[in-house]
């Protein structure tokens, strides 16, 4: 008989929180690992997770690192922070022992749970069992101890498998867990055709982030601006990945977006990190992505070339989300149109 593995979470935010939240609901093994006022609120009072059927205050033990934490073979690792946070944890966390022998980067799988295509390839030099996850997760933490999630029937759709391909029995029995904890859990061949056409939507992030909601005439347009560099630069490496019709033919209506009392999910995963002050912010890995393609190929990227740069600049200079100046934006439209 199988042991049950205990996934131990690197990241408490919106992702790990939310689906550690809901494996310990499901009845998994679960530690969250977490930082500052974040792991202060964990430890005083357990994680709060808000979802459709209402908010739940729950026991998940939290540490605030490797140290805190005797590993043994039967531990799954997932990596849940934002690209810019990975190296250091998977530094942290690969000489770690483990009982019976051997260490974590040699011994036990380690799951990235994030947008963007680079944490395989960071977590690969370290660890010899990386397994990549698209995480279709509408999802929210802004306030220590609390993250909330929308999404109903599920709260999200994620593919998993080995990274650079295929899968496996562990990926099987993850897949599994996430089935009976609230997400439509695939275990798939091709886990970074699927990432790849997450980055795709996640070109909107840094806009969001420096503009505000993505209506509007003149924000449609730069949207779909960034998304047609994309597809060029993904192109012209030779990068496949699923088509709209099939994401939305596997999504279907799994995760429709309810309303949460107390709860608003005002903004995405880049628009949340700037509300909560972070100083730093993914668009390197995401927007950058693209422009890092594009350089390699040939492919010109000039808004996704200035998306990453005003991220970066609001979360540098503490600029508040959404503060964008209509004009400025009126006028980068009007360049990248000269």
């Amino acid at each position: 008989m199988l042991v049950p593995m205990r996934y131990i979470f690197l990241g408490a935010g919106a992702v790990g929180g939310t689906i550690g939240g809901r494996l310990h609901r499901g009845g998994r093994d679960v530690l969250l690992v977490a930082r500052g006022p974040h792991l202060a609120a964990l430890r005083a009072d357990g994680l709060r997770l808000t979802v459709p059927d209402g908010t739940h205050l729950l026991p998940v033990p939290a540490v605030g690192g490797p140290e805190e934490v005797e590993l043994t073979p039967d531990d799954v690792l997932v990596l849940a922070v934002k690209t810019q946070h990975s190296a250091a944890l998977l530094d942290q966390w690969a000489p770690r022992p483990v009982a019976g022998g051997g260490t974590a980067g040699e011994r036990l799988p380690l799951v990235c749970a994030q947008n963007g295509v680079e944490n395989e390839r960071l977590a690969l030099r370290r660890f010899a069992r990386v397994y990549g996850m698209c995480v279709w997760l509408p999802s929210t933490h802004l306030e220590p101890g609390a993250v909330s999630a929308a999404g109903s029937p599920r709260s999200g759709v994620l593919h998993l498998g080995r990274y650079p391909h295929g899968t496996d029995g562990t990926a099987a029995r993850i897949a599994a867990d996430l089935d009976d904890s609230h997400f439509d859990g695939y275990a798939v061949e091709d886990v970074m055709a699927w990432k790849y056409a997450k980055l795709l939507s996640n070109l909107g992030n840094a806009l969001e982030a420096v503009a505000g909601p993505i209506d509007g005439e003149l924000r449609m347009r730069l949207w779909r601006r960034a998304l047609a560099e994309g597809g060029a630069v993904l192109a012209a490496a030779g990068i496949t990945y699923p088509s709209e019709e099939e994401q939305r033919a596997r999504r279907g209506d799994r995760v429709t977006l309810l309303p949460l009392a107390g709860a608003a999910r005002s903004g995405g995963s880049s628009w949340q990190s700037l509300v909560r002050g972070t100083g730093d912010i993914e668009a390197d890995y995401l927007n950058g992505e693209v422009v890092l393609l594009g350089r390699l190929h040939g492919v010109p990227t000039p808004l996704n070339a200035a998306l990453q740069r005003l991220a970066a600049a609001f979360a540098r200079e503490g600029r508040p989300a959404g503060s964008l100046p209509e004009a400025d934006l009126a006028d980068l439209a009007d360049l990248l149109d000269a």
